[in-house]
Order: C-alpha cells, then sequence, then structure tokens
C-alpha cells in the first residue's frame, strides 16, 4: 500500500486551483497539466482507452476477464479549490499519532479543537505545514482509485470492468458541465470523494446561489434627508430579512440554510451572494421564495432598487439512487467484508456524482478518509487511504455477483 502514499504526496504537490472567474474549461492550465501526467501514469498502468478529451476529461478502462460483468465508474476530481491556497503545499507527516496537538506553521491542529483526532490514535496523519490546503480533496481519491487500479491488474485479482474518470473544475460547480455518459458506458459509478472513513452517501443538498444587486441615489451627505437610498445600508438590511438561525454555522444534519458567501458596496451601489442549501423540495422552493420575497419587500419600501438572479446548481441524488439502492447495498457489503463500518450519511454540500445521477448514472459517493477540507486544517490518515483502496477493490470483485 506504499503507493497510495508516494501518489498521494506527489498528486498534492502539484497545484491544481480552480479558478471561479475564469471562463476556461478548465478553468486552470494547472489541471490539463495535471490531468496529461494522469493519462500518461494510466498508460503505465497497462489500462486501455486511455485519453484526454479537449475538455480536459481523464478516462481510462481496465476490462474484465469476466464475460458479461457490469461496468462500474470510479471518479475523482483534479481540482483543489479556491478557498485555500493549493501553492508550495509541503505535506507534514505525522507517524504514531500519539493524541496531543499538531504544531502547524501559525496553527496547531488540535484533539480540543478536532475531536475527531482521537479515533486516529497510532495512526500516521497525513496534513499540510498550515499556510495552505492538503489537496485530499480530491487528490486523495485519484491516488486510492489508481492505486486500486494497480493492485488489480498486478495481482490478478477479479473485478468487474472499471472505468475511471477524472474531471476538472468541481470545487467551482463546473466538473461534469461537458461529461458524456453514453460514451462511458457505465452501468452506474461511485464518486470517491468523501470524508472520513466508513462514509458512504446518497443523499445531498438542492443547491442554487442567489445574486441580489442594490441600485442607490447618491447625494451629498450633508443635504441627504428624504433623498439618499444607501446601497450598503439597504444591504445590510437584506440580511436582516432572512432567517438569523439559518445559517451553515447555525445548523446541521438535514438542516437547510441560507449562506451569505460575499458582500460590497457603496452609497451607489450594493452586492450580495448567497448559495441557498435545502435536501428538501418543498424546503429548496421555500428559500428560493424567500430571497425573492426579501427583494420585494425592498422595492417596494425603497422603489425597485433591487435585481436579483437565482441560479440551480445541483439537486438531491437521493430520489436517483433510490431507485438503484442495489448499488448501496453492494457499497455496504463491500464495506463489511474489508472490516469497515458503513456510515450512512448526507452530504452537506455536493459532487459531480449528484449531476451524474440526473445525466443517467447514479453515483453514489464513497469516503477518501479525508478531514477538514478546503482550509490549511485538513489532513487525512493513511490507514483511512489504504482502506479505501481495499473498498474499491472489493467493490469491483463483488460487482461479479450483480
Amino acid at each position: 500500500m506504499s503507493n497510495v502514499l508516494d501518489r498521494f504526496l506527489k498528486y498534492v504537490k502539484i497545484c491544481t486551483t480552480s479558478d471561479e472567474e475564469s471562463s476556461s474549461f478548465p478553468s486552470s492550465p494547472f489541471q490539463t497539466a495535471f490531468g496529461e501526467a494522469l493519462a500518461d501514469e494510466c498508460l503505465v498502468l497497462g489500462l486501455t482507452d486511455v485519453k484526454q478529451d479537449k475538455y480536459g476529461y481523464v478516462s481510462a478502462l481496465l476490462p474484465s476477464d469476466t464475460a458479461g460483468a457490469p461496468t462500474i465508474c470510479f471518479i475523482s476530481h483534479m481540482d483543489t479549490s479556491p478557498d485555500a491556497s493549493g501553492f508550495n503545499v509541503r505535506p507534514v507527516i505525522t507517524e504514531n499519532y500519539d493524541g496531543g496537538d499538531i504544531k502547524l506553521k501559525g496553527l496547531t491542529l488540535s484533539p480540543s479543537e478536532f475531536p475527531e483526532l482521537k479515533n486516529y490514535i497510532g495512526k500516521t496523519i497525513i496534513s499540510s505545514d498550515g499556510t495552505t490546503l492538503l489537496g485530499s480533496d480530491d487528490k486523495a481519491g485519484i491516488a486510492e482509485i489508481l492505486t486500486a487500479v494497480e493492485t488489480i491488474k498486478n495481482s490478478g485479482l477479479p473485478h468487474c470492468n472499471i472505468r475511471l474518470l477524472f474531471t476538472p473544475d468541481e470545487e467551482i460547480g463546473r466538473g461534469v458541465d461537458f461529461v458524456d455518459v453514453d460514451e462511458l458506458g457505465c452501468d452506474f459509478g461511485f464518486t470517491v470523494d468523501g470524508g472520513a472513513i466508513g462514509g458512504l452517501e446518497y443523499e445531498n443538498f438542492n443547491a442554487a446561489s442567489a445574486e441580489i444587486n442594490i441600485t442607490g441615489k447618491s447625494v451629498h451627505p450633508g443635504t441627504a434627508k428624504g433623498i439618499m437610498k444607501n446601497a450598503a445600508l439597504i444591504a445590510a438590511e437584506f440580511t436582516s430579512l432572512l432567517p438569523a438561525g439559518e445559517t451553515p454555522s447555525t445548523t446541521d444534519g438535514y438542516d437547510g440554510f441560507f449562506h451569505l458567501s460575499e458582500i460590497s458596496g457603496t452609497v451607489s451601489k450594493a452586492r450580495l451572494c448567497y448559495i441557498i442549501r435545502d435536501f428538501e423540495d418543498s424546503g429548496f422552493e421555500s428559500r428560493k421564495k424567500a430571497i425573492l420575497s426579501a427583494v420585494d419587500k425592498l422595492n417596494k419600501k425603497y422603489g425597485d432598487i433591487a435585481e436579483c438572479e437565482i441560479r440551480e446548481q445541483y439537486r438531491n441524488m437521493r430520489e436517483i439512487i433510490e431507485k438503484n439502492m442495489y448499488i448501496i447495498d453492494l457499497a455496504k457489503k463491500s464495506m463489511t467484508d474489508v472490516g469497515i463500518t458503513p456510515s450512512v450519511q448526507p452530504i452537506r454540500g455536493g459532487t459531480d456524482g449528484a449531476r451524474l445521477s440526473f445525466m443517467g448514472l447514479p453515483c453514489p459517493n464513497l469516503f477518501t478518509g479525508g478531514h477538514n477540507f478546503h482550509g490549511p486544517y485538513e489532513y487525512i490518515p493513511l490507514e483511512s487511504m489504504e482502506k479505501a483502496v481495499e473498498l474499491i477493490i472489493k467493490i469491483a470483485e463483488n460487482a461479479l455477483a450483480l
């Protein structure tokens, strides 16, 4: 299993940050270059149908020796989140973790703040050095998939047809914009993009973004009475019209939320950007209506000063997976077979698999082993990565019984 560590350490040192301000696809050239390297690696491993297409997607196939075997697609994304720097990632390896604080540059990875660290006493913890993210989201998934495929091929283990797909720009919501599901030719798939060991996810948020632009009226403040409309103050007023207790910092589990991700403004103009999340269709529609109602209230009060655009991003894959629960049964059995306790839980976010499910490829999500994604407190236990490799191998074997 040393190969999974070697691969992971190599991959995280390659910057692949996606760029939400870019109009190109992939959004950053780093991803294209990383994809080229992954395609070369697939060729070296002896996989077939290896290609990187014009959109940067990397795909490959390990054919089965069993006639009529199903085809499973294992999917991970190549980009890392723009929420934290992905340049000059310097992984720190803490062997035989003793349960105490891990001192990094300018911060401490402490079980007092992250109590799940206590689950990994005696394990090998891989973290960033504290100045960047680590990149286990989702380079751990890539390393695990390729190591599993290498192990299967070199050991002659029984397996179904295995399709690999590595996508760009998942972190900015564009990861499967140009995927041709029919060309993949798969019966179903798994994204390998989850968190702690045991995670198995087939429910995710319904998601939308909302952008509100407010146009004020700027006059000299000394003679502004009854005339000025301060766009920045009106923007602040808008935030007060949404429920204060329904934000990311006050919700968990199956709770939805409104998240103010950006606000800027002057007297003349202001802009607010929200993301809207809810697991239930009814709650999702209610949240979109709440945004529009708040805009309408301000327009009635101040005279048509606000405009709003709501864009749907992805839907809860549950309605698709519940019609194909044999996929979840396969994952659960495979976890049990390799000594993992399945932990079925909702994703408080989304994956490429959510959109792929609605595109005709049912695609729940498997753990990678990582914690605290998108920031400098990110870490992953090596032993969890090794278990993810074992799980992929076992799923490919058990799928022959479908």
